[in-house]
């Protein structure tokens, strides 16, 4: 997924209390705890090539669900836009490192001031940044392009992450001012790293209406960002080129040397994985990156790879794990019963799936946190029990002991014992077998849908399915085409789907997204699972309020425990490498990847081509 699912009236009469306030610094950069990696002045990340070679073209695979796109307009609700636009065409005013968590460095913005009391951050823009159309980027654009983020037809999780924002006011014609509700030491990097765009773009009258057009009639209208990238030739259900821009105003800028490097990048699109696979042993495209460890155990091979055109290669990383899971709703019955939700999880043998399907190439999900200091460990430390114990009789008991794990069918644990444990969590919340079925009191059989947009997922889920079926559950795979599911998705119509949660060093609001009352409530958002519980609120609160290191580590740890112990997720898998076929007679390469890189923004930001 992912990677973090982005997403008032504004005053420009800038209050008094404002004009006093003195910055906490005025720097090339902002950090949630204050240290930065590269000191004023550096001259180009540790990880790229900063005489990298310019040229040649980058042919990738799209790995999107959908088989097609048919808009331009990433951030609109309706339709699919073409994957990679928003990194290659749209700048914002802070750049993050690929070395480096919970910073950003001046991109469009040329120095930003964080408030000493956490309620504001001024951003000031240089006078050399342009939009592809020649225009300057102008503080009326940042309040433009923030506006249009938080108005009514884009995603409601702009809302969500950025519900802290009360405002933001243009100072001068290149200084805009945030201003926040309450201190959060992560809004000025999640504000720094919003999308601008030019207010020309999709600035016409619609001659059917006379009116101008409003952002969710912006659809095929050609973007105007200040990237490195524009779009070029397109050939709709084949493919697109985003062709790169020569006076891209920012490359010789510390934060873009040595990124970059190909004049051109073609998104190629194919209809299905088995298609992508046969086109990369072809030598149709240059780099795939592989999910599926059967894939890359047993079907990554051919004449290309034996000559050495093709290369496979597993790059180790440092991201977090993400929460990759199966997802419960628990608005419908009978997943809104804990003791049915955590049953669902003691059928699921991944001990058994990894040994038989997975190759060994996969790690157990075990909370939100993992690869963290905010993973919980343990028993809850006396920080983290201040935080729960008010909300005792909201949260499950087993938050206030060990940290959860998932159950595991090795060592001195076992799937039949397991299951034994889940008949007796069935049997206590009223499901008991009658005439040949699982039933409840009223007599209905117990029949969940398990939803996916491709028929793929069907022999992943087959061996959950097969022991759910000895406790008298029903689990009907349901595949539909990638329309239908994302609407699905939308208006929360569904019992059971899978989602790979991107993981961060440093939560924050986005998680109000993922799991919060109010986004439980509101169709479009994160929050799948439909939890909507008093204290997790509180707990997200806390998080991103926390104004030191360790206040935000307990508040983190102490939500890992109470989301995890509801049970709302089934933990499924992660892997702690990028697995990526390449072609090496085309393509050159750093030595090393930075450890928070994923694999297709490592090349497609730092590799370069060979002549």
């Amino acid at each position: 997924m992912t990677f973090l699912r982005a997403c008032l009236c504004f005053c420009l009469v800038l209050p008094a209390w404002l004009m006093v306030s003195a910055p906490v610094w005025a720097a090339h950069g902002y950090a949630i705890w204050g240290e930065l990696k590269y000191p004023a002045g550096f001259t180009h990340f540790d990880y790229v090539n900063p005489q990298a070679p310019k040229g040649g073209e980058l042919r990738l695979v799209s790995n999107l669900r959908t088989s097609t796109f048919d808009k331009y307009n990433p951030f609109t609700l309706r339709g699919s836009a073409p994957a990679y636009l928003s990194n290659l065409m749209f700048d914002s005013l802070l750049s993050g490192a690929l070395d480096e968590n919970g910073a950003g460095y001046g991109l469009l913005a040329e120095d930003v001031q964080a408030a000493p009391d956490g309620l504001s951050v001024t951003f000031r823009l240089r006078s050399t940044a342009r939009f592809h159309n020649g225009d300057p980027v102008l503080a009326a654009d940042v309040k433009h392009s923030f506006d249009t983020l938080m108005g009514p037809h884009t995603s409601p999780v702009y809302k969500t992450i950025l519900a802290e924002v009360a405002g933001l006011d243009v100072l001068d014609e290149r200084t805009v001012r945030y201003r926040f509700r309450k201190p959060n030491r992560e809004l000025p990097l999640t504000v720094g790293g919003l999308p601008v765009f030019s207010r020309q773009w999709g600035n016409q009258i619609d001659p059917k209406t006379g009116q101008r057009k409003t952002f969710d009639q912006v659809v095929t209208d050609i973007p105007i960002g200040s990237g490195p990238y524009r779009i070029g030739p397109v050939n709709f259900g084949r493919d697109i080129t985003y062709v790169r821009d020569p006076a891209y105003w920012a490359r010789d800028l510390p934060v873009r040397r040595g990124t970059a490097n190909f004049d051109r990048i073609t998104v190629k699109i194919y209809k299905d994985n088995t298609a992508r696979l046969e086109a990369l042993k072809a030598g149709e495209f240059d780099l795939m990156r592989f999910f599926s460890a059967g894939d890359w155990a047993r079907r990554v091979n051919g004449r290309r790879f034996d000559s050495g055109e093709l290369v496979k290669g597993e790059f180790q990383h440092r991201l977090p794990t993400g929460f990759q899971s199966y997802v419960l709703n628990t608005r419908r019955p009978p997943l809104d019963d804990i003791r049915v939700r955590q049953a669902l999880g003691l059928a699921l043998d991944y001990e058994w799936m990894n040994r038989q399907m997975f190759y060994g190439a996969y790690q157990r999900v075990r909370g939100l946190f993992g690869n963290t200091d905010c993973s919980a460990q343990g028993l809850p430390s006396p920080a983290e029990l201040a935080l729960l114990e008010p909300w005792r009789t909201q949260l499950p008991a087993a938050v206030f002991g060990p940290a959860y794990a998932p159950p595991r069918t090795d060592g001195d644990q076992s799937l039949r014992q397991n299951l034994r444990q889940a008949q007796a969590l069935l049997r206590e919340a009223g499901w008991t077998v009658r005439d040949g079925a699982l039933r409840n009191a009223q007599g209905k059989p117990f029949v969940l849908e398990y939803l996916d947009s491709a028929e793929v997922g069907a022999r992943v889920v087959a061996p959950w399915t097969r022991n759910l079926e000895k406790l008298g559950v029903q689990l009907r795979f349901r595949p539909v085409d990638f329309a239908l599911y994302q609407q699905r998705l939308r208006t929360f119509d569904f019992d059971i789907i899978s989602l790979a949660y991107g993981g961060t060093s440093t939560p924050g609001a986005e998680y109000a997204d993922l799991f919060g009352s109010q986004a439980a409530r509101t169709e479009d958002s994160g929050n799948h699972t439909g939890l909507a519980n008093p204290a997790v609120d509180a707990l997200i609160e806390r998080m991103t309020a926390a104004s030191d290191r360790a206040s935000f580590t307990a508040a983190c740890r102490a939500l890992d425990r109470a989301v995890s112990h509801s049970h709302v997720l089934i933990p499924q898998w992660s892997a702690t490498t990028h697995r990526m076929a390449y072609n090496a007679w085309r393509l050159a390469r750093p030595a090393q990847m930075p450890p928070y890189a994923s694999g297709e923004v490592w090349a497609i930001d730092t590799w370069w081509a060979k002549p």
